[in-house]
């Protein structure tokens, strides 16, 4: 485990859960460890959320919770709704089981149900994961490279369809894609929890996991590149398709356009060093762009679900961002899934008091590999 955390690309100053650091557990990851994990962190970012909205907790009208490998009645949504006295009538979902990309997709999903319907107006979203019920105990070398990566992390937004909070909202939601590549055996199997051989249970991340990752962007960006790039781009790239289809009998691979035309800035996904890594290949990203990207997986590790959000966070406390910038957050998941979100900024980026980067954004970039 040492020998791969070494060479992960985290830092020294990420966040591990409760059990870990119990001596009186036998560092066992027990349900009330997972219990602890979770209340923290949910409790502190709702908290923190709903101190700076103008929006009471008595207007909440969804609450959509996305985590990858909890499900444990009463579910986590209900939680939320103990703690903070919602209305009778709040709707709550619960998204598990779909790994890093359940942020992306939580987002996009309350979107979707905020566009269909009228009555409903403000959505609470909530995305975390339980690094203590993930916990490998085994020796499955597979299976314990999630022990070195996924770390805690937890994030909450108040998504919105109300006209008249647009003055005050950061980003408006302008377009969002998901695709699903779980027809492929390869792609099903990338990441899969499953029991060892000696029956413990842990979430096998395989060494096909990186090539998945990189056929599957494409495939995504197929889709996506008609929705988003410039007209010169696509012309550049339907030329590049016919060319590549025609020369080599599909043997070459078509030149990707430049997404840097498109978007001023991008939330890549966080999944570890080789997947940011191929990510930037992929896409043809120079290191000013993967920045923020290897430096949240330094100071932060994968937190999975919620990572993009951390990215999100690195802009605001480097205030790069401006009104009217575009910003692309993409998020891979099991299964094997694939995320975009398109925002624009309706107003220019500041540090804010809970940032989570505020006590050592003065530090990065640094060099992480």
């Amino acid at each position: 485990m040492r020998n791969i955390f070494l060479k992960s690309g985290l830092g020294e100053e990420t966040y591990a859960p409760p059990f870990i650091f119990d001596e009186e557990e036998d560092f066992f990851p027990s349900l009330r460890c997972a219990e602890q994990e979770a209340r923290e962190g949910i409790f502190s970012s709702v908290d923190s959320l709903l101190s700076k909205t103008p929006i009471h907790p008595s207007e909440i009208d969804i609450v959509i919770v996305a985590s990858g490998g909890v499900s444990n009645p009463p579910s986590l949504s209900s939680m939320i709704v103990n703690k903070y006295k919602l209305k009778l009538d709040v709707k709550t979902y619960n998204l598990c089981g779909m790994g890093c990309s359940s942020g992306v997709l939580c987002m996009d999903f309350a979107a979707r149900v905020l566009r269909g319907s009228q009555n409903v107006q403000n959505a609470l979203v909530v995305i975390t994961e339980s690094i203590t019920l993930n916990w490998y105990t085994g020796d499955n070398r597979s299976m314990l490279v999630p022990n070195c990566i996924f770390r805690v992390g937890c994030a909450a937004a108040i998504m919105t369809n109300d006209p008249s909070r647009l003055r005050v909202a950061k980003l408006e939601l302008v377009d969002s894609l998901r695709s699903h590549h779980g027809a492929d055996d390869r792609s099903y199997l990338a990441a899969f929890q499953e029991e060892d051989e000696k029956g413990v249970t842990g979430l096998a991340l395989t060494k096909d996991l990186v090539r998945v990752a990189s056929v599957n962007l494409r495939e995504h960006i197929k889709l996506l590149a008609p929705r988003v790039l410039p007209l010169s781009q696509l012309v550049a790239y339907a030329y590049s398709v016919v060319m590549t289809s025609a020369l080599s009998r599909g043997e070459w691979k078509p030149r990707v356009p430049d997404f840097t035309m498109a978007f001023d800035h991008m939330c890549i996904h966080t999944g570890g060093k080789s997947v940011i890594e191929q990510v930037g290949r992929v896409l043809r990203l120079g290191d000013d762009v993967t920045e923020p990207a290897r430096m949240t997986l330094h100071r932060f590790g994968n937190t999975s679900s919620s990572l993009v959000l951390y990215e999100l966070a690195y802009f605001e406390a480097k205030e790069r961002t401006k009104k009217g910038d575009n910003m692309w957050m993409i998020g891979f998941g099991t299964g094997f899934k694939v995320g975009s979100l398109v925002w624009k900024w309706l107003q220019n980026s500041t540090l804010e008091n809970d940032n989570p980067w505020g006590d050592c954004i003065n530090n990065y970039p640094v060099k992480a590999w």
